[in-house]
């Protein structure tokens, strides 16, 4: 019998774009020594996820691989057509979560549109509070992005989760311990956060990471400022950016975090196109080796 191995309890995997072509994707990249992966969609669901977890299962059959959570990306909290779809996309998701052995189901929390971020909180519960219920009823853990989406208190699309102001709000809201974050520094970052402090007050409710991080121009802010019209910051792939994610790791593990940190490709403005794949693999090594290795080494008895 294999001894438990605990540096499992953290896996560090990569996020997968959820469509018909989803398994042959995994086929294709399950080699390079990834633990886990992140499956989502894009609004609307768009397939069958019945099939999409068998086939995924068929895949990952006889592998230690796992599939933590689902993704949905839109905004569940005004009332257009695909709005309306973004809301059956959770639901589906949450149902189909134990499919895929998945334990987290996350996204964008949604916005009235323009509207200062407070104005959205009756709509947030009036959405979230049953998809809490759904989820818990299933052991599914439900989880916001930070992500700003490129709008900001009083204003923007998608997203009101992405200021710890707006954590408070939405989690006095919604209450259920079911309710968390998924959480990555390269968004705080963008808005000159600095990740670690941040993450040490809210590792509790984080319960799934995605691996990306950026890189801060200091020099071009000090020129410039953030208003200048010049580029201040970008995102980037761990291990090319500004985080110490080995800080990250240990900030985790003491707040007795279990689950995946996934890493969200293609945004690094360097290793891209043909150095995709490149730039991804390296991460993945990049942040076994900040979790404690690649190899769980047993105590001597």
């Amino acid at each position: 019998m294999k001894p438990n191995n605990p540096l499992l309890n953290i896996r560090i995997g990569t996020l997968v774009a959820g469509n018909d072509n989803t398994a042959n994707y995994i086929r294709q990249i399950k080699g390079y020594g990834f633990e886990s992966f992140s499956i989502t969609f894009w609004q609307k669901v768009g397939v069958d996820l019945k099939k999409l977890a068998a086939a995924v299962r068929q895949e990952l059959e006889g592998t230690d691989i796992r599939i933590n959570c689902l993704g949905v990306f839109g905004n569940p909290l005004e009332s257009r057509p695909i709005d309306k779809e973004t809301v059956a996309a959770w639901k589906a998701c949450i149902d189909a979560a134990p499919l895929f052995g998945a334990t987290v189901v996350a996204g964008f929390a949604g916005r009235l549109i323009d509207k200062p971020v407070p104005e959205s909180m009756k709509q947030f519960k009036k959405v979230f509070a049953p998809l809490a219920k759904r989820a818990a009823d299933k052991g599914v853990k439900l989880a916001f992005e930070n992500c700003d989406m490129g709008g900001d208190w009083q204003r923007g699309d998608w997203n009101i989760a992405h200021a710890p102001t707006a954590w408070e709000m939405i989690f006095n809201e919604v209450p259920d311990a079911n309710v968390g974050l998924e959480w990555e520094p390269c968004h705080q970052m963008v808005s000159l956060i600095d990740p670690i402090p941040q993450l040490k007050r809210w590792a509790h409710k984080v319960f799934h990471v995605h691996g990306k991080d950026a890189t801060v121009m200091w020099d071009v802010i000090r020129e410039v400022g953030i208003r200048g019209g010049k580029p201040f910051v970008f995102h980037r792939t761990p291990g090319f950016g500004d985080t110490n994610w080995s800080d990250v790791v240990t900030i985790l593990r003491m707040n007795g975090f279990k689950g995946s940190i996934d890493i969200e490709g293609w945004h690094d403005p360097v290793y891209r196109g043909d150095l995709e794949m490149t730039s991804q693999v390296r991460g993945l090594h990049y942040l076994k080796a900040c979790r404690g290795g690649d190899a769980y080494i047993p105590n001597p008895s």
